[in-house]
């Protein structure tokens, strides 16, 4: 690849001051920090030649594969006395392979071929390096860029395992076309299955994939691929940053599943998490060289106080090598398309968002408490992945609300595409807990859908991973809890319990969908109202699996009304999809009737009609409209086949009048059933243009 330099652009916060006038007073802060990122790009092209040849540190450091068969070993640890290599290759002897001490903390070591010309090491044997402390301790290792780890059942920690296959996996397919509406599956192979196990990637190509292509969705958030020791920890305790989780299967078999979703049209992102790391030793980054401070800061700044776990220092040159890189390696090996960049909050400022409740002020986002070296980081890690990859999609979980997250780098922004609708879920739940279906504040839950920061993309959710975990429920089991056990078949009548949870089940998430964001996101098996909770073996349930897992096996199972909710989730999608309105402009909301219950919005040429009263059903309701024409429903939560009650009549058209009515110049009249959501469009409109 040709040499990638640094085109340098002028700032220009022209745009976003004219929106956000109250951020001029903080204008100083803004050039400060792209001056900071213009100088870390400059000083890559000093010192690396060029950002491309930089990030790929994975190509020149750990293990090698030279053209003769020889292993090249490169490391960085500074705080090391002494460095060795050891494992199966050489019976486990300390100290007979030593590594040569080179410039600025490095080391390296080069083990030639046997005589017969084939590796001294061989695929899948066990590794480990010896680190001789300047105390005369030794430690034994894994290399931070180790691309395979593994476990024995008789052991605790993981153990450096050679990854080098004769015939490694090959691609056959490209990436697809990046999607104009983002319909997001949020997925964790392990528990991808309804067995009592860890389920495999090659499960998750098998069975999962198919699923997801049916729903509608075009891109898999996949979680708990980066490996960590310990299960429970839903992935977000990293402890090796290369390696693709072995308790799935292998490196091939996760190749293999993102390939697979390619040729499906489905783009994959990564979670990734370089936020913090694993405070484990003997298989983490911890303290790899002997010191406090290798990877991370030293002393009480490079320890995260409620996670227990490690902070990286973005000031660190090899550091930064480190992370860039791994970026790097999950879009080239792997071919990922993108990334949700976990623990957001947590970078961007020195309290790492503990205790803080993010109200909104303007000074909240700028001063000493913003760790500037990890915003930095974010822009650069942004610039890069976006530069290299035009088509990649890179998302930030952050429950701050900083301004500009999510705009260009050059229009004051830190690069993101996307950023999470954290308050979204917890607003509904909120409601759930706390509220009859009588006092629901539709005003309330309006705002909360659409109060985003305008220009900046956000995903919006009802429920993630977050709210499945023990210790809450899902959406369904809130609505239905344990009358899920007893009463879901189809055979039989609804009970008013069932009926209800059904119904606002599916309000629920076509509102978020439609006025919630410029991108929607489903938890696995959410789609059609898993039951129970998500808990991952612990001594705490006796290192049960049984809610480690999703229960796809309730959708083969035809009588009951779980396939209904799936039914819906599947033909909302595939509306969006037709219609596009994740992609078009944000809603304009016409009717939020408190005392009717009723909301009534148009977003990309489009209508949405939703009537959540929990009794009352209306005949000839006038509804608003900006452009005049036949308008046919699309979709109706109260289908029979999503386990409504039929109440209306598809084949009725519904013909505008030129009544102006809630500031539309148009109008017509319709029968919303309680409890219902309808989606509309105009008969007289080519919505493919």
């Amino acid at each position: 690849m040709a040499t990638i330099r640094y085109k340098s652009e002028l700032l220009d916060l022209t745009d976003f001051f004219d929106m956000e006038p109250s951020l001029r007073q903080y204008e100083g802060d803004f050039h400060r920090r792209y001056r900071l990122f213009e100088e870390r790009l400059r000083q890559v092209e000093q010192m690396e030649g060029d950002f491309d040849h930089f990030t790929k540190g994975y190509q020149a450091y750990g293990v090698q594969h030279q053209p003769n068969n020889g292993l090249f070993f490169r490391e960085w640890a500074p705080g090391a006395e002494m460095l060795y290599l050891t494992g199966d290759f050489n019976n486990w002897s300390k100290t007979s392979h030593p590594f040569t001490k080179k410039d600025y903390g490095k080391w390296e070591l080069y083990v030639p071929p046997r005589r017969d010309k084939s590796p001294a090491i061989e695929h899948e044997s066990k590794l480990k390096l010896v680190i001789l402390t300047k105390e005369g301790e030794y430690l034994f290792r894994i290399s931070p860029w180790a691309k395979y780890v593994t476990k024995r059942l008789d052991s605790v920690t993981y153990d450096w395992t050679h990854w080098d296959p004769l015939h490694p996996y090959l691609h056959q397919y490209g990436r697809p076309a990046k999607p104009r509406s983002l319909r997001i599956y949020e997925a964790h192979v392990g528990i991808a299955s309804p067995e009592q196990d860890i389920a495999t990637y090659k499960n998750f190509t098998l069975n999962v994939l198919p699923r997801i292509k049916d729903l509608g969705y075009n891109c898999i958030q996949l979680m708990a691929v980066m490996e960590h020791a310990y299960y429970a920890s839903f992935g977000y305790q990293v402890t090796n940053f290369f390696a693709a989780s072995s308790r799935f299967g292998t490196p091939e078999d996760l190749k293999r599943l993102v390939d697979t979703a390619h040729s499906l049209g489905l783009y994959v992102i990564l979670d990734v998490v370089h936020s913090h790391a694993s405070s484990n030793t003997d298989d983490g980054l911890n303290q790899f060289d002997g010191t406090d401070s290798c990877y991370f800061h030293g002393g009480p700044r490079g320890k995260h106080s409620h996670w227990g776990s490690r902070l990286f220092n973005y000031s660190s040159w090899e550091v930064f090598r480190f992370l860039m890189s791994n970026l790097r390696w999950w879009m080239e090996e792997y071919r990922f398309d993108g990334f949700r960049f976990d623990g957001v909050t947590s970078m961007l400022y020195h309290h790492h968002g503990i205790g803080m409740s993010f109200c909104g002020n303007y000074s909240e986002y700028f001063g000493m408490h913003v760790d500037e070296d990890a915003l930095v980081h974010l822009m650069v890690s942004n610039y890069v992945l976006h530069t290299l990859y035009p088509e990649c999609i890179t998302i930030a979980e952050d429950v701050s609300g900083m301004p500009g997250l999510c705009r260009p780098i050059t229009k004051g922004g830190l690069g993101f595409d996307y950023r999470l609708a954290m308050a979204v879920p917890d607003k509904w739940i909120q409601i759930l807990k706390e509220q009859r279906d009588e006092e629901w504040d539709l005003g309330n839950i309006v705002f909360t859908l659409t109060n985003r920061r305008r220009e900046e993309g956000s995903i919006a959710y009802s429920e993630s991973h977050d709210q499945a975990l023990v210790g809450d429920k899902s959406l369904a089991f809130w609505l239905m809890d344990q009358e899920m056990y007893t009463n879901m078949s189809a055979l039989m009548p609804m009970t008013p319990v069932i009926d209800r949870g059904m119904q606002l089940h599916k309000i629920i998430r076509l509102l978020t969908h439609s006025l919630g964001g410029e991108g929607y996101l489903n938890f696995m098996g959410n789609e059609f109202g898993h039951p129970e909770w998500l808990d991952f073996p612990r001594k705490g349930n006796n290192e049960s699996y049984r809610y480690a897992r999703r229960q796809y096996d309730l959708l083969d199972m035809e009588h009951l009304r779980y396939r209904q909710l799936y039914a819906f989730d599947r033909a909302m999608n595939r509306t969006e999809d037709k219609y596009g309105w994740l992609a078009a402009t944000p809603a304009v909301v016409s009717t939020v009737n408190q005392e009717d219950k009723v909301i009534v919005f148009e977003r990309s040429k489009v209508l949405f009609i939703l009537n959540l009263h929990p009794t009352h059903s209306y005949s000839d309701y006038r509804v608003p409209v900006a452009l005049p024409g036949k308008y046919t429903i699309k979709l109706d939560s109260d289908d029979v086949q999503f386990g409504g009650h039929g109440r209306l009549a598809h084949d009725t058209e519904y013909f505008t009048e030129p009544m102006s009515f809630k500031d539309q110049p148009h109008s017509f009249k319709i029968y919303i059933p309680c409890r219902t959501a309808l989606v509309l469009a105009n008969e007289d409109m080519d919505y493919c243009c």
